[in-house]
């Protein structure tokens, strides 16, 4: 494969102090602890971008999302995949709040200005608890390393030369969000008051 720019992008998104809505930067720290990635894969972090997703969704690249999706039926830690047609399917959907992170609306920007994706793959797990604090579910500590070996399965199957390392899967250190100093600095729910 020819060397440069990215071929390939993984996006983690999500807000690392909202519980499992951490899932998507759990699993780049996870990618970049256990995996080398040819110049061709670029690994990123992009918290919750909203429309500033665009520039990671723009040219020619092919795009695979981490993330934590709403499954009816489903339970806490069920990984679902969804292409570029599921996710664009039913249009725009309103921001509910600032995590929200505008996948949707990025896609259909890029597209209109006529620089989309090559491929678009949203690897999506079903979170157990999102409200404030650091720290993710058991399910989803499960399912990091499960969407993890996902993503490596899809850029192998694509061609892209992954290789185990720098530390194996039994050692990878806490991520710096889940170090003590900065859990102690996380934000704390409010008490309702009486």
């Amino acid at each position: 494969m020819e060397t440069g720019a990215p071929l390939v992008r993984v996006l983690g998104l999500g807000n690392v102090l909202m519980g499992d809505d951490a899932l998507g930067p759990w699993v780049v720290h996870r990618l970049e602890s256990t995996h080398t990635f040819p110049p061709e894969v670029e690994v990123v972090d992009v918290g919750t971008p909203g429309l500033d997703l665009v520039p990671y969704v723009t040219g020619p690249c092919g795009i695979i999302l981490v993330d934590t999706v709403h499954s009816k039926g489903a339970a806490p830690g069920d990984i679902k995949t969804y292409d570029r047609d599921a996710l664009v399917k039913f249009g725009p959907k309103p921001r509910l709040s600032p995590h929200d992170p505008g996948v949707t609306e990025a896609i259909l920007a890029v597209e209109m200005a006529g620089d989309p994706p090559a491929f678009v793959t949203l690897v999506g797990v079903v979170p157990g608890s999102v409200k404030a604090g650091v720290g993710l579910t058991p399910a989803l500590q499960d399912a990091v390393v499960r969407a993890a070996a996902t993503i490596v399965a899809e850029l192998v199957a694509r061609g892209f030369d992954v290789r185990p390392g720098p530390a194996d899967a039994a050692s990878v250190p806490l991520p710096w969000w889940e170090t003590p100093a900065a859990a102690a600095s996380a934000p704390v729910p409010e008490s309702p008051r009486a």
